[in-house]
């Protein structure tokens, strides 16, 4: 999409020159882009060809454009006066850095990941920091623009709240079970726990925790469990599940 707009904007200054955009499939996802390409083709006269340029030779002022029609299987050698790379977004230098030091997860590619793409979609995992536009990944200036509004919806609703709620179901401490080897304390992603020097056993900030269980399967002694979901309370459920489908059957 921007490379097509690079295209018309070259056309409004050199009304004679000719603008040609090798492209190997295009896709354009979002409302009214392809009418948009589709214009730029008829009205803007912007040459289109399926092509995989290999490469770019310098003779004398002019530069040389070396590439294969795919749709033919032709050589073509195409002479320009300039040429204009379509590279791809990447995450800025100092993303990782600020992941790390907020505790924000990122994806393969080095830009930060939403809790939910669906569900919560401008919300990072830890609580109070929001995305919107290229930090989350490449986009255009129309979605940067809703994603924007929905994460200072998000920041209005959350100073304009009496009371901020937080998730019951957190990891805790058995105090009687922890041998205070602090394994815990080192895989917990949101420095959620520390360890009591005086009691040498590990205690947990709950407001911190985000309940993701990185504690509770790093914990050798069994001590660490979640709130609401203890191995327990698991085992009674799956027993109740199964003694109900059991009286279930019997009836049928």
């Amino acid at each position: 999409m921007y490379m097509v707009k690079h295209a018309l904007l070259y056309k409004e200054h050199v009304p004679d020159g000719e603008a040609i955009v090798f492209s190997i499939d295009i896709r354009t996802g979002g409302k009214d882009y392809e009418e948009f390409i589709t214009r730029a083709k008829e009205e803007g006269n912007i040459l289109y060809i399926r092509g995989k340029p290999a490469r770019i030779i310098k003779q004398g002022d002019d530069l040389v454009v070396w590439c294969i029609n795919t749709l033919t299987g032709k050589q073509l050698r195409v002479k320009c006066d300039m040429v204009v790379l379509s590279m791809s977004m990447v995450p800025s230098s100092g993303a990782l850095d600020l992941a790390k030091a907020l505790r924000i997860h990122t994806n393969v590619h080095g830009f930060f990941s939403e809790a939910h793409p669906k569900l919560r979609p401008v919300e990072s995992l830890v609580p109070g920091f929001f995305l919107a536009g290229t930090a989350q990944g490449p986009k255009d200036i129309p979605d940067t623009v809703s994603q924007a509004s929905g994460a200072a919806a998000k920041v209005l609703t959350l100073f304009s709240s009496d009371e901020i709620s937080h998730s019951p179901i957190i990891a805790c401490v058995n105090e009687d079970l922890c041998s205070g080897c602090g394994i815990c304390v080192a895989t917990c992603p949101y420095d959620a726990r520390e360890m009591d020097e005086r009691k040498k056993i590990v205690s947990v900030n709950e407001i911190l925790c985000e309940g993701c269980g990185a504690c509770i399967s790093a914990c050798p002694s069994g001590a660490s469990q979640q709130k609401n979901l203890t191995d327990n309370q698991i085992d009674n459920m799956i027993s109740v599940l199964l003694h109900s489908n059991a009286e279930a059957l019997e009836r049928e």
